[in-house]
């Protein structure tokens, strides 16, 4: 028996089981423990910042012209150094005075074949009413030649891309313009494009003079050189164009 009496004992100190209303005064009882927040990185928690997306590019005039168009800012005098750069693959021409610029335009350069050679040349002749002696006569107005061996500006047709034999052709009115405020022995340069420079020739070192005792008249080999004639003179045939 006092077995039995061991076990009647336990369970009457075994509590009594909770009524369902009972279960939030429990809860209400005990406190969750405490979790502390996970450590954040302030640097990682801002949003990034987008960069500003680039402009698009606003086209000026230069770019807006069609063929056959120009322009043209009218000076009342027309002093300062001067000039004049073509670019043959956007087929422009820029004329600048006093390093501002006054003047460009749409060209027609040579086509293939016949392409219009780069470099730094200086107005050779001037002439208004130019005819070809290469091309059946054909006209060539205000025509400002650059090399003697078929090279020019000239005005002409222009179609919108390279279509001449080697000539830089203008719009006439433009072609008038720029021949009515240069001079010759201007200086023209000739780019292939904006990011291919042209180098300078080299200038020529002079010549030194002959010094001695002898008379150069009686020793020929002090004689001084014949000198050939300019082709600037009638007596030669008109240069090639």
């Amino acid at each position: 028996m006092p077995a039995q009496a061991g076990t009647q004992g336990l369970e009457q100190a075994a509590p009594a089981p909770l009524e369902q209303g009972q279960l939030s005064d429990v809860a209400s009882q005990v406190t969750a423990p405490v979790v502390p927040p996970p450590a954040t990185n302030p640097s990682a928690s801002k949003t990034p910042i987008a960069s500003p997306a680039p402009k698009p590019r606003v086209k000026g005039p230069v770019d807006a012209l069609k063929p056959g168009q120009f322009r043209w800012a009218k000076q009342d005098v027309y002093e300062g150094p001067m000039k004049i750069v073509i670019v043959l693959d956007i087929q422009r021409i820029y004329v600048f005075q006093n390093d501002k610029l006054i003047g460009f335009s749409t060209i027609s350069s040579g086509k293939k074949g016949k392409e219009t050679p780069t470099g730094i040349f200086n107005i050779l002749q001037k002439n208004v009413d130019h005819k070809s002696n290469l091309y059946s006569n054909a006209p060539m107005p205000f025509m400002q030649r650059l090399t003697w061996d078929g090279i020019a500006i000239h005005g002409g047709y222009l179609p919108g891309y390279p279509a001449s034999h080697g000539c830089i052709r203008l719009p006439l009115a433009f072609a008038k313009a720029l021949f009515d405020v240069t001079q010759k022995g201007q200086e023209v340069v000739v780019l292939q494009d904006t990011s291919t420079p042209v180098k300078r020739p080299s200038p020529q070192p002079a010549t030194e003079a002959v010094t001695g005792a002898k008379d150069a008249t009686n020793d020929p080999a002090l004689s001084p050189p014949v000198l050939a004639p300019k082709p600037e003179d009638a007596s030669l045939p008109e240069p090639s164009v």
